[in-house]
């Protein structure tokens, strides 16, 4: 890349500086391309960040840098370390799940970034293609967050019931079932709204 709208582009930085303050507008991108240059016309699409500010995008990337052989390291834990860096992580990842789900409650993250089955099938197939192990470390994740979700205090889910129970204990006597099946009612009314939310999320996003 050489320049847009005739300013030339010092690196990949400025590029994408110029690329993201201009939402909407026709930029006009001079490139070299084995030895010669050419132009063409690029109009980044508009996306609104979470904090309400608009920047321009076009979904493209630096390429990867391919590192030396010599600054590259394999590292391989044994049985026994393996098992204090699974629960290491397993917490990391619990963490994170319980942080991402206060940050959409507060408004910090907004509900479009659930995700339903459409998505969980794509970012599957992406890291399959990826390698095995990025493909084993995305069902952890999956896993580890379908945990922590299910043990959320919302009646229907087993944290609903781990919740009763509770109750049961401080006041000595089981909740009626009166109760019981409010809670029912409303647990199923939150878990089919959060379905449908990421349903639709996941629909708008391929079109």
């Amino acid at each position: 890349m050489v320049a847009i709208n005739g300013e030339p582009v010092d690196d990949w930085m400025h590029f994408v500086n110029m690329v993201r303050s201009s939402p909407g507008a026709t930029l006009r991108l001079t490139y070299e391309r084995n030895g010669e240059q050419s132009s063409v016309d690029l109009t980044p699409r508009r996306n609104r960040l979470d904090t309400g500010v608009e920047i321009g995008y076009i979904g493209a990337g630096a390429e990867q840098v391919e590192w030396p052989a010599e600054f590259q390291r394999e590292i391989r834990y044994g049985p026994i370390e393996a098992v204090g860096q699974a629960v290491s992580r397993t917490g990391a990842m619990t963490l994170l799940t319980l942080d991402a789900i206060r940050k959409m409650f507060v408004g910090l993250i907004s509900p479009s970034n659930l995700s339903g089955p459409i998505t969980i099938a794509q970012v599957s197939g992406d890291s399959a293609r990826a390698g095995m192990e990025a493909f084993i470390g995305f069902l952890a994740y999956l896993s580890i967050s379908l945990g922590v979700l299910n043990l959320l205090p919302i009646p229907v889910l087993d944290g609903g019931h781990l919740l009763y129970y509770f109750m049961e204990v401080v006041r000595g006597r089981p909740v009626s079932e009166r109760t019981q099946a409010v809670g029912l009612r409303i647990g199923l009314a939150m878990v089919g709204t959060l379905m449908l939310m990421a349903l639709y999320f996941d629909l708008m996003r391929l079109w």
